[in-house]
């Protein structure tokens, strides 16, 4: 093998073996593992609950998190009574791939679709990180069924292999959020993905990019956006078993 070729696959196996667990990207943070929440606990903390309070809202109380590839924000809403309030709109530091959704290992896409937070990691390589149920019911129809993909995360830093990175500053806060409202007796954190805003000019956007392929799906999703932008209540829902459909339940 020439000695020129062998630094580029090695760099092919490393970029083919990473994934948003942070198992191979090191932050400069150099804090102990086990002291990250405190220490996010410590910088951000008071000036969360701070501002929940001037906002009407409780520390601890659920939330709901949305996320747009295209406009690269996330948001958080907070509950207040029966519905949710928006909170705060984090940027997004990069999105990897294109509009669309994850449907194979390795295709580099950020899911979209109906999640929830499935696991902390307070231990993460990409400081602090919060992954989501992908592949869920609806990506185990669609996907590829033999390597559909996995460890999605919202994390830290600012590299991406398909996950939706915040970071560190901003996941500090996005963490502690959804901590406390997971201890406080939330047991699922919604968090939807959206290719973008779904508005009706955004709707004509997405079909002027001739993906007609796609375009059932994402009216699927515009289905739940809507619930939600209506009622400001996350809308339940089931999934087809022969289609892989969200099937939003009408209130």
């Amino acid at each position: 093998m020439s000695k020129l070729l062998q630094p580029l696959i090695l760099t092919i196996l490393m970029l083919n073996n990473l994934n948003c667990s942070g198992q191979q990207q090191q932050t400069t943070n150099t804090l102990v593992d086990g002291d990250r929440v405190a220490n996010a606990r410590q910088l951000v903390g008071e000036k969360l609950a701070q501002e929940l309070t001037q906002k009407g809202l409780k520390p601890g109380a659920a939330i709901f998190i949305r996320a747009f590839k295209s406009e690269q924000q996330l948001e958080v809403w907070v509950q207040d009574s029966l519905q949710f309030r928006w909170f705060k709109t984090y940027h997004i530091c990069k999105v990897p791939g294109e509009l669309g959704p994850k449907r194979k290992e390795g295709d580099l896409q950020v899911p979209e679709g109906l999640y929830w937070i499935e696991v902390f990691n307070p231990q993460s390589s990409y400081h602090l990180s919060m992954g989501i149920n992908y592949p869920n019911a609806s990506d185990r129809i669609l996907s590829d069924p033999k390597k559909p993909g996995g460890e999605i995360y919202i994390h830290g830093a600012c590299g991406s292999v398909g996950c939706i990175p915040l970071t560190d500053e901003f996941i500090r806060e996005v963490y502690l959020l959804a901590l406390d409202a997971k201890t406080a007796g939330q047991e699922k954190i919604p968090v939807h993905i959206f290719p973008c805003r779904m508005t009706e000019q955004n709707k004509v956007n997405l079909l002027a990019r001739n993906q007609p392929h796609l375009m059932p799906f994402w009216e699927n999703l515009a289905e739940a956006y809507d619930f939600f932008v209506e009622k400001k209540v996350v809308p339940k829902y089931e999934v087809e078993s022969n289609t892989g459909r969200y099937s939003i339940e009408k209130m």
